[in-house]
């Protein structure tokens, strides 16, 4: 065992990743701010922290009936779809278009049904791909039914592009103990748990590489490793970027002297108890790990 061994007991509250601080914010504002009463204007809805006018709509005319309209991926379908409107969904100048439209058609004394309703007929009628329009009661009004450019709508200026990133994650084993720490640089998975991790623009294959990266650990001694064994690639789509993944089980003969503060060492049983990115939590199920000896 480790002389001074840090043994941590984290407590992992619940989700770590923006929307759900922003949940536990608005609570705490409601709670200590407001006496727990939950706003009843959109106004006062929308100045919660983490509600923005699409959250803000849905609550006022879900909770309260109010007259806002939602406009969701559904709504934009159906509105661009009927009209034919060729401006771009993605553009300040489209949604501001949509909005407007959406509210002007909005029943004030049946707002909550009508937001349901035109959600759920984007939903499950005029879908993205093979849209019931055979068979729609509204097809001799729908503007891209008589241009026969069902699929063309709603429009979009830009296609989404991800960045392809490659991760090398380092999974130490050491006296039957793990190094994990906590991600704190303003990036993706922001607060959650990994491996140390060394990033470079392609997957690294050799051993030798991954020992002489400029990012490996300090505190690692290569000479203390007794053997290694790499993962099968991982991978997770994120909205802007693709994560690939690849995991190096490391076997140490002898243990770091100096292991720096924010890494928490941790039994593998252990691991459950911290909240991680959802590839790690891929590969800590995966049973497909192949020994490689130096």
């Amino acid at each position: 065992h480790y002389p001074l061994r840090r043994q941590r007991q984290m407590c992992i509250r619940d989700s770590y990743y923006s929307r759900a601080r922003n949940m536990h914010a608005a609570a705490k504002f409601i709670s200590q701010e407001l006496d727990g009463k939950f706003p009843t204007t959109y106004k006062d809805i929308l100045a919660l922290k983490g509600v923005g006018p699409y959250t803000a709509a849905a609550i006022s005319s879900f909770a309260y009936d109010l007259p806002y309209a939602v406009v969701d991926g559904n709504v934009f379908r159906v509105l661009a779809r009927y009209f034919g409107i060729s401006t771009p969904i993605d553009q300040t100048a489209g949604k501001k278009e949509f909005a407007s439209l959406a509210q002007s058609l909005l029943d004030p004394k049946q707002a909550a049904r009508y937001n349901q309703a035109i959600m759920d007929f984007g939903a499950t009628h005029c879908t993205p791909k093979a849209p019931k329009c055979a068979d729609c009661a509204l097809q001799d009004c729908c503007q891209a039914f008589r241009e026969n450019a069902v699929g063309r709508y709603p429009i979009k200026s830009k296609k989404l592009i991800r960045k392809s990133r490659f991760f090398h994650f380092l999974v130490f084993d050491s006296d039957s103990y793990q190094f994990i720490h906590r991600r704190e640089n303003k990036d993706i998975w922001l607060h959650l748990y990994q491996f140390p991790l060394l990033e470079h623009d392609q997957f690294i294959h050799r051993f030798e590489e991954i020992k002489g990266h400029p990012d490996w650990p300090a505190w690692i001694d290569p000479a203390s490793i007794q053997k290694w064994s790499p993962s099968r690639p991982f991978r997770q789509e994120l909205t802007h970027q693709q994560i690939n993944a690849t995991f190096f089980h490391i076997t140490l003969n002898t243990p770091p002297n100096r292991i720096p503060s924010q890494i928490v060492e941790v039994e593998p049983k252990n691991l459950g108890k911290f909240a991680f990115p959802k590839i790690i939590d891929l590969y800590l199920k995966d049973n497909s790990l192949y020994l490689k000896l130096l």
